[in-house]
């Protein structure tokens, strides 16, 4: 699912128009930035946990010249999944 769709089905949902679905996406995505940013969690209950990791320095490896080359530490964004949401996904496959 695109941003589009994902906008389509929160209007359904919400009986809102697709102008204001639009902008509650884009004001959730720029809350979670700028909490990321400043280095804080954001913790849906029961959706799961937006947070940010360190990545340590590391070897890797040009794929075109084959040449080692040596990859920055830096942070990443990373989601972890909530029960609720681990569950409902594996609910299909039981």
């Amino acid at each position: 699912m695109n941003k589009s769709k994902l906008i389509d089905k929160i209007a359904a949902n919400a009986d809102i128009s697709k102008a204001a679905a639009g902008r509650v996406i884009d004001a959730f995505i720029g809350s979670v930035t700028k909490s990321l940013q400043a280095g804080e969690e954001v913790a849906l209950v029961s959706f799961g946990t937006f947070s940010v990791r360190e990545r340590a320095q590391r070897t890797g490896r040009n794929p075109q010249t084959g040449k080692e080359i040596t990859i920055a530490a830096g942070k990443v964004p990373s989601f972890r999944a909530g029960k609720a949401l681990k569950d409902s996904v594996n609910r299909e496959f039981r």
